[in-house]
This record gives structure tokens, sequence and C-alpha cells, in this order.
């Protein structure tokens, strides 16, 4: 991959009522030029929505691939990586960092009724994850608009380290930087 393709990283941190989502451009070389921030509703339905709306509001034509930390930021804001792909036309990549035997019995613990009957139809529309070992580390990947050999290349492209792709950790510290900020304000 050419070190100038870039990706957009979106990632949270949450205190509260609200989660913070930062997004980060960062080109596979490393270099970092573009950020966008928003916020969640913790425990909400606006994930998918936020994450196309701060993709658009980038106006980065050059972005040419989205990673996503996980499916469900924000205590079970569920992303959906069709959706997203949709409204952006984008290859979508959502990593994870954990075994997981899924999702759906948490989201029936936490939730019931239309809240969980909406959780678990947006639930189940999401691709496998397919585990993949990046740098010595497993990683665990869907994905959306790329096939599994793709979206692995992909994810080895821009983790140059480590086992976190690069548009994620740094949206992760951007996040966590941005929360901290937010809430120290607010005392």
């Amino acid at each position: 991959m050419k070190a100038g393709v870039r990706a957009l990283g979106l990632a949270e941190s949450y205190r509260g009522e609200q989660s913070t989502l930062a997004g980060a451009v960062v080109r596979a070389d490393r270099t970092t030029d573009g950020f966008v921030f928003d916020t969640l509703t913790v425990g909400g339905t606006d994930a998918t929505q936020t994450v196309v709306s701060a993709f658009d509001r980038l106006g980065r034509e050059d972005v040419r691939s989205l990673f996503v930390a996980g499916i469900a930021p924000a205590w079970f804001n569920l992303l959906d990586l069709p959706a997203v792909h949709g409204a952006v036309d984008r290859p979508v990549l959502s990593v994870s960092f954990e075994a997981s035997p899924g999702l759906e019995g948490a989201l029936r613990e936490s939730f019931s009724g239309e809240a969980l009957d909406e959780r678990l139809e947006i639930y189940r529309r999401q691709p496998a994850r397919q585990r993949l070992t990046v740098n010595g580390e497993t990683v665990f990947v869907q994905s959306v608009g790329l096939d599994d050999e793709e979206a692995a290349d992909v994810v080895r492209a821009f983790t140059p380290e480590g086992g976190r792709p690069e548009p994620l950790r740094v949206a992760r510290l951007a996040a966590r930087a941005a929360d901290e900020a937010f809430v120290e304000s607010e005392d």
C-alpha cells in the first residue's frame, strides 16, 4: 500500500451520559492529517448516524477506508457497518481486540422490549468476525466493502507495530483527551 493512502479511524471515550467520538485521518506512513469530533449517547441508538455525520463533516475525498473500534461503542449504541458503508461509499472495518462469544447474551441482559429488538436486528446484520494475526497479536475484524483477504491487507498496512491499527490508536488517544477536557470544563 502506498504511504499516502489515508484511512479514518473512529474511537470513543465516555463518562456519564455522553461519549466523545474522535475521528483521526491517518496515512499508511503514520502521518496524522485531520481530526473530527462528535458525541454519542451512552446506551442510545445514534452511533451509525454520528459516524456517517463525522465522515461527511470531514469532507475528505482522499480517505479510502474507515476503521471503527468495535461495533458497540457507548454501552451498546450499535454501529450498523453495512449502513455506514452504504452512506460513505468506502470500505468499513471494525477491529476489536478480545475474543468474544458475541453480543447477543449481553444485549439480552441489558435491554428488553423494543430497545432489545432494535439492537438485535442491527447486530444480526453485521458481518462475521474474522480472527487475524497482526505483528504477533490477535485482532478480530468485521468488514464491509472488502473480502476477508483485502481486509486483512488493509489492517496490516495500517498497523506498523503492535496489534492496534494506527488510525484507531490515534483516534482513541484523541477521544480520551477530548473527553478529559470536556469533563474538566464542567467542574
